[in-house]
């Protein structure tokens, strides 16, 4: 809605971002250092917040897990999937279904 300099963006955004806003530091925020407060968020923290999974948390007894490994190689991830019989071809996602043509009528 507005540009992300425009002084009235921190009344309309979610995050209360933009020039118009005056930061609220606490006593906590003012200890940390820049690179404490702007670190990313870990993939973890990023599944949660965008598709609501919670992987640190245990499904069945709500204790905490602790990722120790994360596998990213496609080779290795081949390997273990053929290894437990757990390889499935992969199944093309279903095209949506196409727009009907604009009405050349209208225009003419």
């Amino acid at each position: 809605m507005f540009a992300p300099n425009s002084k009235h963006r921190s009344q309309v955004t979610s995050a209360r971002r933009g020039k118009g806003n005056t930061p609220n530091t606490t006593d906590q925020e003012q200890k940390t250092t820049p690179t404490e407060r702007h670190a990313a968020m870990t993939w973890a923290q990023r599944l949660k917040r965008v598709f609501n999974i919670d992987i640190e948390t245990c499904s069945k007894c709500g204790g905490a897990v602790k990722v120790i490994a994360c596998i990213e190689d496609p080779v290795v991830i081949e390997k273990i999937l053929s290894h437990l019989n757990l390889n499935t071809p992969a199944v093309p996602a279903p095209l949506p279904n196409s727009r009907a043509p604009p009405q050349t009528a209208l225009f003419n």
